[in-house]
């Protein structure tokens, strides 16, 4: 019996929960499991239902469960609430509660998929990335932090906002570590991507990472600043394994990395702990209210997610296996999404294109 606790959130989310389900009932008819689901909610549906967008409710599900599902969270209308009640602090909240340091971030093309590439075909064919971002600290959770007033030397009151990127030396080790035993299954090759020319903070980073490689003799690593990453990812992203940086820097590279693979609606993420709490799977896409029960959005992203929560979680390579062939057999059957979509596709539905993946999982 596996406990999934089921984090219904906002937009898109409904829908794209209900293809993965979908997908996670196949899977234990396949192989034989019990699954169990507790739905709670969070961001502005949880707000909507209890006034806070992370109850008490919602974080005991996640730490009684053996794994955690999430949708989506966040939603224009609630952007006049209070920072402390906006739905993106649920998101910040569970990370921390559930102690979620590493965030593995998977970039893969698919060749089916080459033409929703910005890049040339050349350029994106067999990309395979995986970046490893730091996920509880930098300027997310940094203190001090705030918007207070001060008086300028002409005697005028400004407001100065600020916030403090922060990391210690064991934040620094344990995602290190994650980052090189991730590259052992790979091609055995971490970058090392930072601001160290201008930040005490990325100094520290690398000195650390350094360290930490002399555990792991094999690995090959290197070294990169983030706005030169930025451009190489574009120009030549096959020169990257393991991508391993902070949190600010993860959350732009990998939304920019998302193109690569033609839409963010085809990259999932697995959210790490020390193994003491369960982890967290997730679209790296948003909520994306303006589509929302429309019955469009792609649902591959989750499902691989799902896919990534039978290996992570559960250590069932066979059925994460099994699922990634299912999805790669609809892809090259010409089945796509709006956002994929190409002449002389077949254009799907969200439920229609979850309904033929999770056929093909036999």
């Amino acid at each position: 019996m596996y406990n999934i606790a089921v984090l219904t959130g906002d937009g898109v989310s409904a829908e794209i929960l209900q293809s993965a389900v979908k997908v996670l009932d196949k899977i234990s008819s396949v192989y034989n499991l019990k699954l169990k689901y507790n739905y709670v909610p969070i961001g502005g549906r949880a707000y909507e239902e209890t006034g806070l967008p992370l109850p008490d409710k919602t974080v005991d599900a996640c730490l009684n469960s053996d794994a955690v599902l999430l949708g989506s969270v966040g939603d224009w209308k609630y952007d006049t609430l209070a920072p402390e009640l906006r739905p993106e602090k649920a998101l910040l909240g569970i990370r921390k509660k559930l102690n979620l340091f590493a965030n593995l971030r998977p970039v893969k093309v698919f060749d089916e998929l080459l033409h929703a590439s910005p890049l040339k075909p050349e350029t994106a064919q067999n990309v395979d990335i995986m970046i490893v971002r730091e996920l509880t600290g930098d300027v997310y959770f940094g203190e001090p932090r705030g918007i207070e007033t001060k008086k300028t030397l002409d005697g005028r009151e400004i407001k100065v906002g600020f916030n403090n990127m922060i990391y210690d030396e064991d934040e620094i080790r344990r995602i290190a570590h994650v980052a090189f035993m991730s590259a052992k299954k790979r091609k055995k090759r971490v970058c090392c991507v930072d601001k160290a020319n201008v930040l005490d903070v990325s100094r520290l980073f690398r000195e650390i990472t350094k360290d930490v490689s002399e555990n792991y003799p094999d690995i090959e690593l290197s070294y990169m600043y983030v706005d030169n990453c930025a451009m190489q990812l574009i120009q030549n992203p096959k020169q990257f394994d393991v991508i391993l940086t902070g949190n600010i820097f993860g959350d732009i590279l990998s939304d920019e990395a998302s193109t690569i693979a033609g839409s963010l609606g085809m990259l999932p993420s697995a959210s790490m702990s020390d193994g003491k709490t369960p982890f967290m799977y997730e679209p790296i896409h948003g909520s994306a209210p303006d589509i929302a029960g429309k019955n469009v959005v792609n649902p591959i992203a989750t499902i691989l997610s799902v896919a990534m929560m039978f290996e992570y979680s559960f250590d069932k390579k066979l059925a994460s296996d099994n699922i990634i062939r299912a999805v790669k057999e609809t892809l090259k059957e010409g089945y796509r999404t709006k956002d994929i979509y190409h002449k002389g596709d077949e254009l799907c539905s969200t439920s229609r294109i979850t309904d033929i993946i999770t056929d093909k999982i036999v």
